[in-house]
Formats: C-alpha cells, sequence, structure tokens
C-alpha cells in the first residue's frame, strides 16, 4: 500500500517467505513511535532514526521465527513476553530486529539449530499472530531485555532485577535500570 497513512513493504524477499506473511502493511497509525523505527522502508527514515533499511516483512519474519524457536510451546502470554523482549532490546540497542535476533550467542536457536526453517505450520501461524500481537500490544514486561528457561540457571541472571515469569521462561532487565513501558 502506497500514501501517507501506510508503510510500503519492498518485496526483496524470496516470494515463499511472503507468502508465509501477509499482503497488506498494517496502518502506520497503529504503530506505537518505538516500534515503527523498527521497520522503516525508505532510506530517507531509516537515516533519520541512524539506522538501515529494514522493510517490514522481514522484522516481522524474525520476530515470528525468534517466537517460533524460543516459545512455540508457551501459553500466548509467554509467546508475547518474548516477542516484548525481542523489541525492548531492538529499541535499546537501537538495532533491527533481524540484529537482535541474529547476535551472537543471544538466542539459542540462531546457534544450536542447522536450520532456521520451521517444520510446524500451525506453530508459525499462530507466532505470527502474537508476532503482530506483540506490536500493537503494551509492553507487560516491565521492559524486561532478558529471559531463560526456569531448568536452567544461568550465571548473568544474578545480576540482573528478577520481572515476572512468564509460561516456563523467568524474565529480567538491568539491575538498576528503571523500568520504562514501551507503548506497543
Amino acid at each position: 500500500m502506497t500514501g501517507n497513512r501506510h508503510i510500503r513493504v519492498d518485496f526483496k524477499i524470496n516470494p515463499i517467505i511472503w507468502s508465509i506473511c501477509f499482503s497488506s502493511a498494517l496502518p502506520r497509525e497503529s504503530w506505537p513511535g518505538p516500534v515503527a523505527r523498527l521497520f522503516v522502508h525508505k532510506a530517507e527514515e531509516a537515516d533519520q532514526y541512524g539506522m538501515e533499511t529494514m522493510g517490514f516483512v522481514e522484522g516481522l519474519l524474525w520476530l515470528t521465527l525468534n517466537i517460533y524457536h524460543e516459545a512455540r510451546s508457551e501459553p500466548e502470554i509467554g509467546k508475547l513476553a518474548v516477542a516484548h523482549v525481542t523489541l525492548n532490546r531492538a529499541i535499546e540497542e537501537q538495532k533491527s530486529i533481524e540484529e537482535v535476533v541474529t547476535a551472537p550467542y543471544q538466542f539459542s536457536w540462531t546457534f544450536q539449530k542447522n536450520s532456521y526453517i520451521p517444520a510446524e505450520p500451525n506453530s508459525l501461524q499462530d507466532s505470527m499472530q502474537v508476532a503482530l500481537k506483540a506490536l500493537t500490544t503494551k509492553d507487560f514486561t516491565g521492559g524486561s531485555t532478558f529471559y531463560h528457561r526456569t531448568d536452567v540457571d544461568p550465571k548473568w541472571a544474578s545480576h540482573k532485577a528478577f520481572i515476572a515469569q512468564y509460561g516456563s521462561h523467568k524474565f529480567y532487565r538491568q539491575a538498576g535500570s528503571s523500568a520504562v513501558s514501551m507503548p506497543f
């Protein structure tokens, strides 16, 4: 879609990936400021935020894949919490969603799996719906930027402020940082 009210998506990605997604962009006015910046499509808009261009579809796909691989067996609240951590990191670090998800040793599926291709189509579709929901709902994680499964006890967790548990993951933010509730 074109015009001031909608973001035009440039299709430079594999048509199969596009078929996983959907046929129209979300209206820009439904995106709160910090989130819109993660999906800018024009070079001049990216420059305005000091970022490289990131298409809406690509950002949505990386967010969807992160939810799918990190939390597909979780209840919806757990999936949404994982999505908000991903978005919070992108906003805090001023990076694209792809950069956040593929950063070395940040999300286990990006370095422990031989393939990123989802094997469960229904779970992938559900993950995409959660990703879209996360983009339009308020962050309830208290600004969390870290999480881990409850069956592990990573050393880094003792240096973070525990926020809450959603599903089988515990969520944290930097110790001493104030919670900033992002409006997505």
